[in-house]
């Protein structure tokens, strides 16, 4: 894969969360990643413009990466947001609805989520109720979606169009669901690199926690 048509995408779900370990990581590596980042070597774009040019064959700057975090737990609110915010880094949060719904404990709130989407942060979709799709069927998962959709249009003013499978896991048929949902992408958690001849509806990301998010790990991943 040409350096000038693919990119690395990173995968954050909790940020300084110590009692979940295996999806978190360390506020000390995280600090260590944005620096990394930010040491000009690399370009950190949006996500949409990263598929969008993918797609389109159009080139990206070398060593391009780009920035998620599944779940919308509080601490991408409280931790990772003013971090990203102060390094001018773009960021995709992806967003299962139903928790953000019931004010569940540890979650974001619609009024936060907004406040990320005003900022330009891009809101993605991870479904209604954080289901595995695989093991659901078609009927269950396309309500699944289609109520989630509902609820960002009610709260955003307009619905996302990238997605990522609740727990990385995703069959054929769901990804034609998930297609037919009207998403241009989506993506699981294994790792790779995005080139032109990915498949754009189960797309990989390099995942960071506590045990594989040292500085030498994310290097490895972003290099």
């Amino acid at each position: 894969v040409q350096a000038a048509d693919s990119a690395v995408i990173i995968m954050y779900h909790r940020f300084g969360e110590t009692a979940y370990p295996s999806t978190s990581v360390t506020l000390e590596q995280f600090e260590a990643h944005l620096g990394a980042l930010k040491d000009g070597a690399y370009t950190v774009l949006p996500l949409p413009q990263i598929i969008d040019s993918v797609r389109q064959g159009r080139p990206l700057p070398a060593r391009t990466i780009g920035l998620t975090i599944d779940d919308a737990f509080l601490s991408v609110y409280t931790q990772a947001w003013p971090r990203l915010k102060a390094a001018g880094l773009p960021f995709t949060l992806f967003v299962a609805t139903e928790p953000v719904d019931r004010n569940r404990g540890g979650y974001m709130n619609w009024q936060q989520i907004r406040e990320l989407a005003d900022a330009g942060v891009t809101i993605g979709s991870q479904t209604e109720t954080h289901l595995h799709m695989a093991a659901a069927d078609r009927a269950r998962n396309e309500k699944d979606l289609a109520n989630a959709n509902a609820r960002f249009f009610a709260e955003l003013g307009k619905r996302p169009t990238l997605f990522a499978y609740p727990y990385g896991e995703a069959s054929l048929t769901v990804a034609a669901t998930t297609r037919e949902a009207g998403f241009t992408a989506a993506f699981g958690q294994h790792s790779g690199v995005i080139g032109p001849a990915r498949d754009f509806y189960y797309l990989p990301r390099f995942a960071m926690n506590e045990q594989y998010g040292s500085a030498d790990r994310f290097k490895m991943a972003v290099d």
